[in-house]
């Protein structure tokens, strides 16, 4: 987690995102990049230089004298030099153009979290770069309030073992001094003879990951219910879980259609700070 990337359109959540990455790299002391994308198609920078105003040198030098005020502001305050950058075309394309890059290891977005996502063109675009990433982005609801971070829960419902999984969160884990749960989650629509074989594999697991990780503060649970959202939200309040972390596969078109990915789900509803890690094949 050496370079970390934060696009901003100096919106509020833009701005909680870049306070949780000046803080994040306080502890890993990490190199921030700031990137703000001129998107000329669809409503993307309609609250800013207004509807239909055409795009110009003006627009690109105004964005230029708000990133450089950023970066004094953030020297000053916090004693850690920023860089930016400005790309123009699709916010998505753009973003992991940058990432890819300038060997970026952690993508940090803000997101209007668990008031109305949905509505918010912000938000979508932080899952389509969530969908498309090579690499972690870590989702900062809007709401949020920084604080260091004690406990970081894995949510799935596979047994991942994957070093390209696992490793970021470890590694969260190790500069936070947090610890580490990991929720396995079943349907309670599954036959209840095959409980006692998933709780043999849960335990299982949980040994080999204190074995491979040295980590003797991880644990597991298993989890169960018809609504994988509200029965995660329900532990994550009840265990004072303060990080989330979700596994992000590819699928295709139809199985996302018929099948909404649970990490989508939770990145709209969230209101603490989501890992979404993707699957590299």
């Amino acid at each position: 987690m050496k370079h970390i990337l934060v696009p901003t359109d100096f919106s509020k959540q833009a701005d909680n995102a870049v306070n949780f990455a000046i803080q994040t790299a306080r502890l890993f002391s990490s190199e921030i990049t700031l990137l703000h994308v001129f998107e000329m198609s669809g409503n993307m920078y309609t609250d800013y230089i207004g509807i239909n105003k055409e795009f110009t040198d003006t627009v690109r030098n105004d964005v230029i004298q708000k990133l450089e005020q950023m970066k004094e502001d953030i020297a000053q305050r916090e004693g850690i030099v920023v860089k930016w950058l400005v790309y123009q075309g699709g916010v998505n394309a753009e973003i992991r153009n940058a990432s890819e890059e300038n060997d970026i290891d952690l993508i940090i977005m803000g997101t209007h979290g668990a008031r109305g996502i949905r509505e918010n063109l912000w938000g979508s675009q932080t899952w389509g770069v969530i969908r498309q990433s090579r690499i972690p982005v870590m989702v900062i609801p809007v709401e949020y309030s920084w604080k260091k971070p004690e406990k970081l829960l894995m949510a799935t419902n596979h047994f991942e073992k994957k070093p390209a999984i696992l490793d970021p969160l470890f590694q969260l884990s190790k500069i936070f001094g947090a610890k580490i749960q990991v929720a396995v989650f079943t349907e309670t629509e599954e036959e209840p003879e095959f409980y006692p074989e998933h709780n043999r594999q849960i335990i299982e697991y949980e040994k080999e990951l204190v074995e491979e990780y040295k980590d003797e503060n991880l644990s597991t649970i298993h989890l169960y219910g018809e609504d994988f959202e509200q029965t995660l939200q329900n532990h994550i309040s009840k265990a004072g879980v303060d990080i989330l972390a979700m596994i992000t596969y590819h699928r295709s078109f139809l199985d996302r259609m018929l099948h909404p990915s649970q990490t989508r789900q939770m990145a709209f509803h969230t209101s603490i700070p989501l890992l979404a890690i993707p699957v590299r094949e």
